[in-house]
């Protein structure tokens, strides 16, 4: 068994699906904006687990999301073998950054805004 599909709330699925696609760098898995639809997936792994960019119109999904906002929580990690370039990269794309690469016990970690009311951590082992 493994994972096909994880999502995360964000305050605009057809907004996020530009940001995801435009300036991450996913590629295009699903988009079907007139439903409110977005999956990306990774270039590096375009079979691989795909992420839906999920609206959080339901009052449990707006708290929960707002919830690990207001305590800085990431919502999800994402992975690079060279962190400080990609971190650069995005950096210069205009990715707002609330941590810069830092050394930690499991690796190398970085904190992004998405600016879709969510933390993301980016990490190299």
């Amino acid at each position: 068994m493994k994972i096909g599909l994880t999502s995360i709330f964000v305050s605009d699925p057809i907004e996020a699906f530009h940001y995801y696609t435009k300036v991450l760098g996913f590629c295009e898995r699903m988009f079907i904006p007139e439903a409110n639809i977005a999956i990306v997936v990774s270039k590096d792994d375009p079979n691989g687990t795909g992420l839906l960019l999920e609206p959080n119109e339901n009052p449990l999904a707006k708290t929960y999301q707002e919830g690990l906002y207001q305590a800085g929580i990431p919502v999800i990690t994402m992975s690079s073998d060279d962190i400080r370039a990609e971190h650069e990269k995005l950096h210069a794309l205009g990715v707002k950054f609330t941590r810069s690469p830092a050394k930690t016990d499991w690796g190398i970690e970085a904190i992004f805004d998405d600016g879709f009311g969510n933390f993301i951590q980016l990490i190299q082992v």
